[in-house]
């Protein structure tokens, strides 16, 4: 098969996740072409184009979409922009990788979901951190046995965005509830997935929101905004298999930003712990170290070089293409490895879970049945 071409709605060539991840993420493979760019002006999208070396530059997002040199669509917009952005793509029968999270509602989510069966092609979800190779070699050791019956996971991870009071123009939305993109839908449905990917599913919850940090200054014009959605998140769960989960995840951490998942079993402990540029954004985006339990104390473990697909990539771009490499096999093959707007619309109801139990106090089956059969 051919190389599988790629446009980008969303290629921002300044800034973004775009240039940030998709976009050194897509060059580091050969079986992927950039042939498309779509943004808001004229001027970016042409710039975009150039330095991306795509074909083709578009304002429009459905002429990018029904492009006949356009495979997949990779969705690289602010939240609220994804349901008619993705609902464009799955019309023009295009193949579409969306950001997480997949849409602003779990209705909306619902809504991809049945638009994306009703076509018929392959719908993918950004949540990279579960393709990481620390994650991937931890879960394989895990399978094997390595700790023995897990008993316990205690995650804690501390974004560092917001902790001077102050935040450029480009990030205010990922203070309000509108925006769909605060810390429970980001760094929440992240870990959680990844949590759930090693470990099986959560079984029921109960959840505090808070938010701590109710104003902030924008940084380019001083003006002050109001924070609504929460940036602190306990959260104590009990897994389908039984062991129990201590989770806090927080926004506006001062000092050492990062992230932690320490696994304890019966037989041992696992830890995947962040490192780099990336820890003070989450497990998604930092490099993961792998830690075990050897005569009582932690200790390094390298990872296989076969847990590394695509040994070029680095930095944000690292995990984005690893997830990449198994979108392409799946393409190839019709295989699964990818989650898909499924899998998303069972996350968004886990975040419902949680805000349900923060807002009634009460304790949470975890997630209840929304996938059901194609509508």
């Amino acid at each position: 098969m051919s190389r599988i071409r790629v446009g980008i709605v969303g290629a921002n060539p300044e800034r973004g996740w775009a240039v940030r991840a998709h976009v050194p993420a897509l060059r580091a493979l050969p079986d992927y072409e950039i042939t498309a760019v779509a943004t808001s002006r004229e001027d970016s999208a042409r710039e975009a184009a150039r330095r991306f070396g795509a074909a083709h530059a578009f304002t429009d997002p459905r002429a990018l979409a029904a492009h006949p040199e356009v495979d997949l669509v990779a969705v690289t917009v602010k939240v609220p922009h994804h349901a008619e952005l993705v609902g464009a793509a799955l019309e023009a029968g295009a193949h579409v990788l969306c950001e997480w999270p997949l849409a602003r509602t779990t209705a909306e989510a619902r809504d991809l979901l049945d638009q994306a069966r009703a076509a018929g092609v392959r719908h993918a979800l950004g949540l990279q951190g579960r393709f990481a190779p620390a994650v991937t070699y931890a879960r394989d050791l895990l399978r094997d046995g390595a700790v023995g019956r897990v008993t316990a996971v205690n995650v804690h991870s501390a974004v560092g965005k917001g902790a001077n009071g102050r935040l450029p123009s480009w990030s205010a939305y990922t203070v309000t509830r509108a925006g769909a993109a605060g810390l429970l839908e980001v760094v929440g449905g992240h870990t959680l997935d990844v949590v759930e990917h090693l470990l099986g599913g959560v079984d029921s919850l109960s959840a505090t929101l808070s938010v701590q940090r109710g104003q902030y200054v924008i940084e380019e014009s001083g003006e002050t905004i109001e924070a609504d959605t929460p940036d602190q998140l306990l959260l104590s769960a009990t897994m389908t298999s039984g062991a129990v989960v201590s989770l806090h995840l927080h926004s506006g951490k001062v000092t050492e930003p990062g992230a932690r998942i320490e696994i304890s079993g019966t037989e041992g402990d696992l830890a995947l712990v962040s490192t780099g540029p990336g820890s003070p954004y989450g497990v998604q985006i930092s490099e993961l170290r792998l830690y075990g339990t050897a005569g009582g104390a932690w200790k390094e473990l390298p990872i296989p070089e076969e847990y590394v697909r695509v040994p070029g990539a680095a930095g944000d771009a690292r995990n984005v293409a690893e997830l990449y490499a198994a979108l392409a096999a799946d393409l190839r093959t019709g295989g699964g490895q990818v989650p898909d707007f499924a899998h998303g619309l069972r996350l968004h109801g886990l975040l419902d879970a949680i805000r349900h139990s923060a807002e009634t106090g009460t304790r949470q089956t975890a997630v209840p049945d929304l996938i059901g059969a194609p509508a």
